[in-house]
């Protein structure tokens, strides 16, 4: 989900090499068929956020029918494909290398792994749909739930991933100074709480793999996002006896008492940071309570959250919401309890090198201008580059179509855009 826009930078002044730059164009011309295939295919098929099963198994089969010899569905359904490269990109052909430990396997070589880059795109969205997902064709447009965030992005990794594995001298390229990690990762929506790329970077450090710099493809062209937005999220909920809404009236009303809670966090100053000025915002998403009209409603319960970049505004913010509560509880006495329960954190950015950082998002931002003739947006966001920012790791997101309404049923992708999505995923792997 995107944060409120904050000042885009002048435009970036380095280029992709356009000799490959035009080599580039002309197969994600010669494959857009193929990508749009593959995306009405993938398109249909429902990944509710921690029901990704058959986005996984369908996106696993197609990597393998493309000649990938190293991919594995891991326990949270995220499908890893490693790309091994030789120590000066040399002798390999397009994925046929021996086989190279990746998370998960049993045997771990002696010497040590080389490190990765990793580059992934989520196959859940937003929606608990079971069955296969409505589409439609209009025009240049396809609508879809979920089509843009993020499955069109994914398409567009999984068409990257494929030229490498069909064109050995890219292959060699793309792998000369790290191994490639290809990702499908799950649990990126709602409160899946990036349990996917969480799940991802706890096997990579129990591998001792070093991570280079990690790649999401997400959001919509022309977004390079090197800014993490940390959120907590927590239910609170409030218990009383209850009781008929005449005969006992006076009794505590759970939902009466929740507003008031409510209404207290709604009063709260929003904390700013003196350091970079980042800002802070709140929200109550759900309320639910009681049974009937004519009950005092025995229990409520709402669910809040609030953002920032800085995680001192995180932590401020958390002091207080634990005060608010505390008051309630006093005020309550023992005529009921007030729960305070957190349901998902998304941590924001961690120690990271500023200077490695900001070159990536250079180079990156500077490669979306050459590719689309666009102003890089670098909006802060949350996304699955959050867990390697908050582990020190740069990282960037981009995304690789344009397209509008997000977490609605009314999104739409532009299928023309899926060419210049691909060159980008392309030149990020092969320049970047």
């Amino acid at each position: 989900m995107l944060d409120s826009p904050q000042a885009r930078p002048e435009t970036p002044k380095r280029a992709l090499d356009q000799d490959l730059l035009q080599k580039l164009r002309d197969y994600a011309r010669e494959v857009h068929g193929d990508e749009v295939r593959l995306l009405k295919e993938l398109a249909a098929i429902p990944a509710p956020t921690g029901h990704e099963e058959k986005r996984a198994q369908f996106v696993a089969r197609w990597l393998r029918d493309c000649g990938a010899t190293n991919v594995r569905i891991d326990e949270v359904h995220n499908v890893i494909c490693l790309l091994e490269g030789h120590p000066r990109g040399e002798g390999t052909e397009g994925g046929a290398a021996k086989p190279a430990y990746a998370p998960g396997q049993a045997d771990v070589p002696d010497q040590s792994p080389r490190p990765v880059r990793v580059f992934a795109a989520h196959t859940d969205i937003v929606f608990d749909d079971t069955e296969t997902l409505p589409e439609e064709v209009r025009g240049r447009r396809l609508y879809a739930p979920g089509v843009g965030d993020d499955t069109a992005n994914l398409v567009a990794l999984l068409s990257a991933c494929h030229f490498l594995l069909t064109h050995p001298k890219a292959y060699a390229r793309a792998t000369r100074e790290a191994d490639l990690l290809v990702v499908a990762n799950t649990c990126e929506e709602g409160l899946g709480n990036l349990e996917g790329t969480k799940t991802l970077f706890g096997a990579l450090e129990e591998a001792e793999r070093q991570v280079a710099a990690f790649f999401s493809f997400d959001l919509y062209i022309p977004q390079v996002i090197s800014r993490a937005v940390g959120s907590e999220r927590w239910s609170i909920t409030v218990s009383c006896q209850g009781g008929h809404s005449y005969q006992d009236f006076g009794r505590p009303n759970a939902i009466e008492v929740l507003c008031r809670i409510i209404e207290r966090l709604y009063a709260l100053p929003l904390p700013v940071d003196p350091a970079d000025g980042a800002h802070t915002t709140r929200n109550v998403g759900t309320i639910t309570g009681g049974t009937t009209v004519n009950a005092i409603a025995a229990r409520a319960t709402a669910r809040f959250e609030y953002r920032s970049e800085s995680s001192a505004n995180l932590a401020a913010m958390q002091e207080a919401l634990r005060k608010v509560i505390a008051d309630a509880q006093e005020d309550l006495g023992a005529e009921g309890t007030v729960e305070l329960k957190v349901i998902g954190i998304r941590p924001g950015s961690g120690d990271v090198d500023q200077a490695r950082l900001k070159a990536l998002s250079e180079r990156t931002a500077a490669l979306i201008h050459t590719v689309t003739g666009e102003t890089p947006d670098r909006s802060p966001a949350s996304t699955d580059a959050n867990v390697p920012l908050s582990l020190g790791i740069p990282a960037v997101t981009v995304g690789a179509v344009h397209g509008s309404l997000l977490h609605t049923r009314d999104e739409w992708v532009d299928l023309p855009s899926l060419i210049n999505g691909l060159v980008i995923v392309l030149g990020l792997m092969l320049e970047v």
